[in-house]
C-alpha cells in the first residue's frame, strides 16, 4: 500500500531514469515537503514506493516532476523558456490504506496522468 509512481518518456520511448520528483503533502495554501528523489533506471522511486503505507494518509498531494531538466540532459534542444519545465500533479487521497500509483507518461510538449495500479 502506500503511494508510488513511474515516468515514461515518450519521446525516447523509454523511462525517464534520472527525472527528479519531489513529493509535497497540501493543507490549504501550505505545502509540506515529504520526499525529494531521482527516479531510478525503469523510472520508477527506489523501493517502489514514494510515501509507505506508515506516512500514507488521506488528504491532498502534489507531485512535482522536473521535466525540463531531464530532457535538458538528454539533449533535447528545448526553447528558452521550456513549453514544459515542471509538471505538478496535484491529486487527493480518499482512502489511505489503499494503494495509489501516479503515473506519468511525458514528452517535451505533452504530458498525460491517471491513477494506475
Amino acid at each position: 500500500m502506500g503511494l508510488s509512481t513511474h515516468v515514461l518518456d515518450t519521446m525516447h520511448g523509454c523511462p525517464a531514469a534520472g527525472m527528479a520528483v519531489r513529493l509535497y503533502r497540501l493543507d490549504g495554501s501550505a505545502a509540506e515537503p515529504l520526499a525529494s528523489l531521482v527516479l531510478d533506471a525503469d523510472g520508477r522511486a527506489a523501493g517502489a514506493r514514494l510515501l509507505g503505507q506508515a506516512a500514507f494518509q488521506a488528504g491532498r498531494y502534489r507531485l512535482v516532476f522536473s521535466v525540463g531538466d531531464y530532457f535538458r540532459r538528454r539533449g533535447v534542444a528545448l526553447p528558452d523558456p521550456p513549453f514544459l519545465d515542471e509538471v505538478s500533479v496535484d491529486f487527493g487521497v480518499a482512502d489511505a490504506q489503499g494503494h495509489y500509483h501516479v503515473p506519468l507518461l511525458v514528452s517535451p510538449w505533452s504530458y498525460a496522468t491517471y491513477r494506475g495500479s
